[in-house]
Parts: structure tokens; C-alpha cells; sequence
């Protein structure tokens, strides 16, 4: 079943609506969306990189409890490990990433049913996630203020639900009350588009000029008068003699002459293609390095902190809030994407960082092996270690005071019990 055949279990909202209210005077009514910068293989190029290293994320229901952050089992995180019967995680990210790209508006629904406890509470269980790609977007409102979302779709299906219920992650979210973009709720390219044309503009002159160079190349002058029959003739010989020339020198006799064209090409050179390009790679915060694939550590930090990481909050934020309940949140539930696959590391780097875990007890065997890129062993699951160099910390203020009185009553002579 499809996602318009689980959408339609939607029942039309019981109160009449009305555009939402905006400041900005606009009717809340959006079409999806620009797509003018997106031929350009430059900017393609940029969002894929940034696309890639968003696939890496692993997306975790997780609870705080004062400093400890604790997994969670159950509906949710299985829904994120199998988001529906189409997606993959990494393809639901990779999908809602080209539509936070192309539309500067991701928006998901999150399938669930509502059963009753035990105890007799309505609890809701998510079931799956579907990436939405409408056509059109309106923000509308009831008599008592509850914001609902009408989704139109190509096939001109629509659907209202409560803005509540879907998972909106917005970019460049500036000066549209419900939508990133401009105040149309679209995205904003005039910039971007100025730059665009310069770089099609020299791409252009350079096939220009490569065409050029292909062309004619010099006149062959003969010194005597022909009529045009010779004139087809003598050009076949020549051309004949091109093509049998194996030496590089050409035979001709007294009555022709070669005049070649001194053409001087002038092609773009490679600083300003470098400009350009980084210009138009700047705006999506991907560094040249990052874009080959020759970065170093410390320029995939920049960029994971600049461009990544951004994102990657604006994610886990979006998704927490629609997933859990005002009191849930209080009780500290949340997703986290954790980027543990994006932090680049060397081997030492990682060999120091198992250490210092494993030390403590912080890691089971198979996330040490995990970390060097060596498969788990079904003999060392559940297994961990730490070393005895270190206390609890709830238990050091008692060790210590215990040592100390033990010294006291060496030194004052008294006796040690040692419970003989």
C-alpha cells in the first residue's frame, strides 16, 4: 500500500478552516518548487556531497536521564530502522535531503495507530515514515487555532492533517512564518543563478575555442591559374599527401604554396575556473578539498562543523517534536542522529579513543572490533571489560576515607580489625 492509500485514512477535519494567519499579509499557499539552479552539474555535485555524508547518520530514540543518555527500544526505533516498505534509513535521509535541497522544505509523515494500555492510556505507537513531495502547500486553521498542512499531490489527490503530526524540516528558515525560502516560501537562487551564468558563459567560450582550433587552418596558394575542375583535383592530391605524410614533411612542387593561420587561442585559465567554481560551491558550504575527496582532518572538522552539523541538529530538533508528546520530552525522550560514521579519525586517533572507552567500560567487545572495521563475533556479544585502575566515582570519597583511618591507626599504634 502506497503512501496516498495510508494518507486517505485521514478524515477531513470535523471544523470548517481558513487560511492560517501570516504577518506578512501573504496567503499561506505554497508551490513546490524552484528547480532552475539544479542543471547546473556543479551544484548537483555539491548537494550529492553533502547528501553522502548525511546517508552516513544513524537515527536513535534515546532518553536523558540527568547525564546518561540511555537507547530505546520499541515502535519508534524500529520504524527508523525500517522506515516503510520502499526506504531504507539511508535512502528515507538521502530522499528527505534532495527535498530539504531542491525545495528548501522536507516534509515527512509518520504512520502510527493509537492503542489503549493497561492501564488505560492512549498510546501511540509509529509505524513508518514517508518523505512527502506535494505540489502545493497550504497552512490553514480552525475556530480554535489548531494549524493544519493541505498537501496537494501531482496526481491532484489532497490531503489536510494536523501540522502537529508531520515532520517539517525547513532551510533557510528567515522571513516566511511557515516555510524556509523567501517570503513565498520559495528558494531564493537570484545570487546563486548570477554566478551560475558566468561559469555556462566560460564553458561555452571554451568549447568555442576548442571548435576553433578544429577548423580551417591555413590556405593552400597555388601560383598559376585553375579552373574549377582543377581546383578539386589539386585539392584531393594535397589532401592525399597529408594523409600518406609519415614523416611530418609534406612534398610540394613550385606552384603551390601553404600560408597557415597563426591562430591564437585564448582559453580560460584555470584560477579563474577554480573562482568560479568555488563560488558556486561556497553556497552550499563544500569545500573544494571535501568536493575531490583530497581533504585532510582538519578541513572535514570544518566542514562537518559548518554545513553538517547544522543540519544534522535541525533534524533530531524536527523529529523529536513531532514524535513525542510535551511530557514525553520532559522525561527526556528525543532522536539523535548520531554522526559516529562522520567523524574522520585516523587509526591512531580511533586506537586512542577504544582506549580510553574501553578503559572505563563504556565499550562491549564488538564496538572495538566494529571501530577497526573487523566483524563482530557471536562468542564476544554482551561481553565487556574495564580496567581495575579505576573506582566509582559515587565510591571514591568512601575509599579514600577508609584509607585514611586505616593510616591513622597504623600510626597511633592501634590495631587493624581484618575480620580474623
Amino acid at each position: 500500500m502506497g503512501i496516498i492509500e495510508k494518507l486517505k485514512f485521514w478524515e477531513k477535519p470535523k471544523n470548517s478552516l481558513q487560511y492560517a494567519d501570516i504577518l506578512n499579509g501573504y496567503t499561506p499557499i505554497y508551490s513546490q518548487f524552484g528547480t532552475d539552479i539544479y542543471a547546473a552539474d556543479a551544484v548537483q555535485q555539491a548537494i550529492s556531497c553533502i547528501v553522502q555524508e548525511m546517508k552516513k547518520l544513524n537515527p536513535t530514540h534515546v532518553r536523558e536521564i540527568g547525564n546518561d543518555v540511555i537507547p530505546v527500544g520499541g515502535g519508534i526505533q524500529k520504524a527508523l530502522h525500517n522506515p516503510n516498505e520502499f526506504m531504507t534509513t539511508s535512502d528515507l535521509i538521502e530522499k528527505c535531503m534532495w527535498n530539504y535541497f531542491l525545495n528548501y522544505n522536507s516534509f515527512i509523515y509518520p504512520t502510527y495507530y493509537v492503542y489503549t494500555d493497561k492501564q488505560g492510556k492512549q498510546v501511540v505507537n509509529f509505524t513508518g515514515f514517508y518523505p512527502l513531495q506535494p505540489v502545493q502547500v497550504d497552512f490553514m486553521q480552525d475556530a480554535s487555532n489548531i494549524l493544519y498542512v493541505k498537501f496537494t499531490f501531482p496526481n491532484s489527490y489532497n490531503v489536510t492533517i494536523p501540522y502537529s503530526r508531520i515532520i517539517h524540516i525547513k532551510r533557510n528558515y528567515s522571513v516566511n512564518e511557515y516555510m524556509g525560502g523567501n517570503e513565498q516560501g520559495q528558494p531564493d537562487h537570484r545570487a546563486l543563478i548570477e554566478t551560475l551564468n558566468i561559469n555556462d558563459n566560460l564553458l561555452k567560450g571554451v568549447a568555442k575555442a576548442m571548435n576553433a582550433s578544429m577548423q580551417i587552418n591555413g590556405v593552400v596558394k597555388y601560383k598559376t591559374m585553375l579552373d574549377g575542375g582543377k581546383t578539386d583535383k589539386a585539392i584531393q592530391e594535397f589532401e592525399t599527401k597529408l594523409k600518406n605524410s609519415q614523416s611530418g614533411f609534406l612534398p610540394l612542387d613550385i606552384s603551390a604554396e601553404v600560408a597557415p593561420f597563426d591562430r591564437k587561442l585564448q582559453l580560460v585559465d584555470a584560477e579563474t575556473l577554480k573562482f568560479i567554481d568555488e563560488k558556486i560551491l561556497r553556497n552550499f558550504g563544500v569545500p573544494l578539498p571535501i568536493l575531490t575527496g583530497d581533504y585532510t582532518k582538519s578541513q572535514y572538522e570544518a566542514f562537518y562543523q559548518k554545513t553538517l552539523e547544522p543540519i544534522i541538529i535541525s533534524i533530531s530538533q524536527a523529529f523529536t517534536k513531532t514524535l513525542f508528546s510535551d511530557m514525553e520530552r520532559s522525561y527526556g525522550n528525543k532522536i539523535t542522529f548520531y554522526p559516529k560514521d562522520l567523524i574522520f579519525m585516523s587509526v591512531a586517533e580511533t586506537l586512542e579513543m577504544v582506549r580510553l572507552l574501553g578503559d572505563s567500560g563504556a565499550l562491549y567487545e564488538n564496538e572495538k572490533r566494529v571501530a577497526f572495521g573487523l566483524r563482530p563475533l557471536s562468542e564476544l556479544e554482551g561481553k565487556r571489560t574495564q580496567s581495575l585502575n579505576y573506582v566509582d566515582v559515587e565510591l571514591a570519597a568512601q575509599y579514600q576515607l577508609q584509607q585514611k583511618n586505616t593510616n591513622n591507626n597504623v600510626n597511633q599504634g592501634g590495631k587493624i580489625d581484618n575480620g580474623k
